[in-house]
């Protein structure tokens, strides 16, 4: 049987996300309450759609991305702006760019419900993203049954996990929290 193992495709664009425990967003009424009576708004981001494009020297990632919200009364007409970042990270843990924007969700007359699509983009350099041809030869070798390195995972190795670090980026979508949203996202 030929082909066996596994083959994972990876790509040069950048990884889209909604960032961990940003994707939701809490308004209270008095602010200062954290009372499940005082939840004014909630909202989400959800649907976060990439398409990726060289240009140039870089990649570039256009997202599309939308937000949906829930407000406690069907009152008069409303609109709220509420703040969405986004940023380049690379290798995990360094932020390379970030851009706050906002969104405008508008509640018609009584309704409780509202959504927005949102759209950010972002340009990551092709040489940066991409594998060294010598780091790209030792995890695309063939290896067969026998071979002394057979058994042994490329990306085992320092040197090579270090490499597809470096050239691995991700697009992070999220609102801009305040620490107290974020510690109430990250303690409900």
């Amino acid at each position: 049987m030929s082909g066996q193992g596994i083959v994972q495709f990876r790509s040069n664009c950048p990884t889209v996300a909604v960032a961990a425990q940003t994707g939701d967003i809490t308004l209270f009424d008095p602010a200062d309450s954290r009372e499940a009576a005082a939840i004014d708004v909630v909202a989400n981001i959800t649907d976060v759609r990439a398409t990726c494009a060289t240009v140039g020297e870089d990649f570039h990632s256009d997202v599309t991305y939308v937000v949906n919200a829930l407000r406690r009364d069907a009152g008069p007409a409303r609109e709220i702006d509420l703040p969405v970042f986004t940023t380049v990270v690379r290798g995990g843990n360094a932020v390379i760019a970030k851009r706050v924007a906002s969104i405008r969700l508008s509640f018609a007359a009584g309704a409780v419900r509202a959504h927005a699509t949102g759209r950010a983009d972002a340009y990551v350099n092709r040489e940066a993203a991409t594998l060294p041809p010598d780091v790209l030869n030792r995890v695309n070798r063939r290896r067969r049954s026998g071979d002394e390195d057979a058994a042994l995972d490329p990306l085992a190795r320092p040197d090579v996990r270090a490499a597809l670090q470096r050239s691995s980026f991700e697009l992070l979508v999220g609102f801009n929290l305040t620490s107290d949203q974020l510690r109430y996202n990250v303690t409900r």
